[in-house]
């Protein structure tokens, strides 16, 4: 684990990534609140891409929580068998529709204790659907940030909790809203887990990682 880089670095390494990606965009596929969490829940121990071939055709049909009730578990099933657990995945997304429907009025709900309260919702989709719908600068920490802010030293933590408030305490306001898109997409493609892509790096300079490939 890196120490905890300072407040002018972790500036000068957001301003950096701003000048490269001013809007990061998630890469999942969703028209609205509703097929965005079910999109999120399903990327579970699985590709964002596999999910996109995935919901391309359902969400066509399974938009709202009432047409994914009507759909039914086996037509669901039908579409996300190619995702990893998907029949756990697709009981949790229909457990999830009735649950909208009766309480919620078939709305997606926008506090993070109710989103964690949705079957197969934790905390990162929770934070995910806030961030990425209601623009709320809520952080998602998954493997990507996690290995990242502790190698950069940006956001050191034991565990995804500590990492989701060292970048809560220590990013500037004015990067939060997008702070984990950046970081996201840098350990998706740059900062990989295996031989990463130091040579490539824009904030090699300020990155506290020792064993950097280069």
């Amino acid at each position: 684990m890196a120490k905890q880089l300072d407040y002018h670095t972790i500036r000068e390494i957001f301003t950096r990534f701003q000048e490269a990606e001013a809007e990061p965009k998630g890469e999942l596929d969703h028209v609205n609140a509703y097929t965005l969490v079910v999109a999120v829940a399903l990327s579970a121990q699985a590709t964002d891409v596999g999910v996109n071939r995935a919901t391309k055709d359902l969400f066509k049909i399974a938009d709202t929580p009432q047409k994914m009730l009507n759909l039914g578990e086996e037509a669901l099933i039908e579409h996300i068998k190619t995702i990893g657990l998907y029949r756990n995945k697709a009981k949790n997304v229909m457990k999830m529709a009735k649950i909208l429907v009766e309480y919620y009025c078939g709305e997606v709900p926008n506090s993070r204790a109710a989103l964690e309260s949705l079957p197969g919702v934790g905390r990162k989709t929770a934070n995910v659907v806030l961030n990425m719908w209601w623009h709320y600068p809520a952080q998602a920490v998954d493997t990507h940030i996690f290995r990242f802010g502790n190698r950069s030293g940006v956001c050191p933590g034991k565990d995804v909790v500590a990492v989701e408030r060292a970048i809560e305490d220590h990013i500037p306001v004015d990067f939060q809203q997008h702070a984990h898109h950046w970081m996201i997409l840098h350990g998706r493609y740059t900062c990989v887990a295996r031989k990463p892509k130091c040579a490539a790096c824009l904030i090699r300079d300020l990155c506290m990682f020792e064993d950097k490939n280069l």
